[in-house]
């Protein structure tokens, strides 16, 4: 007659870990604040997937149903993705399609803009990037112009800046290593994961530099966009200008 094995024991650093937390909070609670410092500090990413459930619970010393209620809860406040037969993965931000929704050219609508790099510099940041980025007073920012044209006709004009050095490792790989959507060459290059960004839009008038690439006139209204992507510690990553031509402009959404 064979013997059921002892259950693991949980492994010590975990335990440890645990035990370490403030003992007077729910433990779910506890190793929610665990789990989220291994998705802040980078441990976690979303190229790999997360130890499996019955590993992760092992580690920690805490039931299934404890650990799959605190994953449940990091999937429901869009910091972890489950992939079907795949695991579950630190969720990446899906931003950078959205501004192309909104700018429509042609019947060409579902084609992703094509990406030119017109600037690419590292400089001091001025006030408002450091403010934004929330820098120290002689910080230094990767700073990009690119345009973005769809079936040969321009599209959107994007400023963008980036804190150095947490991007420097972009500067080694050059602009030729950026692809059309940025987030993805980020998180390969320089191993920078963009968790959420906020968004404000205003109206302008077009100066003369963007009226020669968006192909308008000097002062014909245009859509301004304003964006500032953090990681999931919420430190900024990225603070970025585009603008696009007004009359490219559409707004559409379903209200229930």
């Amino acid at each position: 007659m064979t013997s059921t094995p002892p259950p693991p024991s949980p492994s010590s650093s975990g335990r440890a870990a645990l035990d370490a937390t403030d003992d007077r909070l729910p433990l779910h609670v506890r190793l929610r604040e665990l789990l989220l410092d291994r998705i802040r500090t980078g441990e976690w990413t979303p190229a790999t997937p997360l130890p499996g459930e019955i590993a992760l619970a092992d580690h920690y010393g805490v039931s299934k149903g404890t650990l799959r209620r605190v994953l449940g809860e990091l999937v429901d406040q869009g910091l972890l993705e489950r992939r079907r037969g795949d695991g579950t993965y630190v969720r990446r931000a899906r931003l950078d399609h959205s501004l192309h929704r909104f700018f429509r050219h042609g019947s060409a609508n579902d084609i992703l803009p094509d990406s030119r790099i017109l600037r690419w510099d590292s400089e001091p940041a001025d006030t408002k990037v450091t403010e934004s980025l929330e820098l120290g007073a002689d910080a230094e920012v990767l700073t990009l112009r690119r345009l973005r044209s769809r079936a040969g006709a321009p599209v959107l004009v994007e400023d963008i800046w980036l804190p150095l050095p947490r991007f420097a490792p972009l500067i080694e790989a050059g602009p030729e290593a950026l692809g059309p959507l940025l987030y993805p060459s980020y998180e390969k290059l320089a191993g920078q994961v963009v968790g959420g960004a906020s968004e404000e839009l205003t109206v302008g008038a077009c100066d003369r530099t963007d009226a020669a690439l968006l192909e308008c006139g000097v002062g014909d209204p245009v859509v301004v966009i304003e964006r500032l992507a953090r990681a999931h510690d919420g430190s900024p990553l990225e603070l970025r200008v585009s603008r696009g031509r007004a009359d490219t402009f559409r707004y559409r959404i379903e209200l229930t």
